[in-house]
């Protein structure tokens, strides 16, 4: 019982830490993406791979041998 009640202080530690370092940094390194028109129109035209796999389909008795 001794070990649970440290892992969830050991937890409430962390999560304490994580969320004052998440606010202290919040302002900070802010990053801003914007797409051009080109960068949109070049993926709006690349073509999608396609995979085509030709194979017959196991019947029942080939499902069960591999069982």
């Amino acid at each position: 019982m001794n070990a649970l009640k440290n892992m969830e202080i050991a937890f409430i530690a962390a999560a304490v830490i994580a969320i004052g370092t998440s606010f202290a940094t919040a302002g900070a390194n802010t990053v801003e993406v914007s797409a051009s028109s080109t960068v949109i129109a070049q993926a709006a035209d690349s073509k999608m791979p396609v995979v085509t796999v030709s194979a017959r389909r196991l019947t029942a008795a080939e499902k069960a041998a591999f069982i």
